[in-house]
């Protein structure tokens, strides 16, 4: 497993610096939708890279189970990094707010997991489906979904 680890984060090093060396683009909007806690992981680690590593801009929006990481009171499960660390996606989830990514939440989870606006970590806001799409659309981001 570390293995394979490693091969995919060799490949992403590899791919995020020629997917936002285009010249004209700013940045990435990044769905995430997953429950696994390495594809939540993932998408944060590719979105750090890309806000502290390229200055890009990180539209990050979280729908379906991915929705607990908006949930302040839902710990998320540590995940094990090549060098032994294990930090959580909502850590660095809270690290890419901390360093300006835009962090949603889609308009459906709140009302459907029977929650409101208060349970979301300071920074994340609900989501605005025709922004989300204008986002999508824009041909200056790359799209990302996990």
């Amino acid at each position: 497993m570390k293995n394979l680890f490693t091969k995919v984060l060799l490949v992403v090093l590899f791919t995020i610096p020629a997917l936002l060396s285009a010249g004209q683009l700013k940045g990435l909007n990044v769905v995430v939708t997953s429950a696994d806690a390495q594809t939540q992981m993932m998408a944060m680690v590719l979105s750090t890279m890309a806000v502290k590593k390229h200055k890009a801009q990180v539209n990050i929006t979280l729908c379906g189970p991915a929705g607990d990481l908006a949930d302040k009171n839902v710990k998320s499960t540590p995940v094990k990094k090549p060098d032994g660390k294990a930090p959580t996606p909502k850590k660095l989830m809270k690290g890419l707010i901390k360093a300006g990514a835009n962090v949603q939440i889609c308009p459906l989870y709140l009302p459907n997991a029977g929650k409101d606006k208060s349970v979301l970590v300071e920074g994340i806001t609900v989501a605005k489906p025709p922004m989300v799409a204008k986002m999508l659309l824009d041909s200056n981001y790359n799209n990302l979904s996990f």
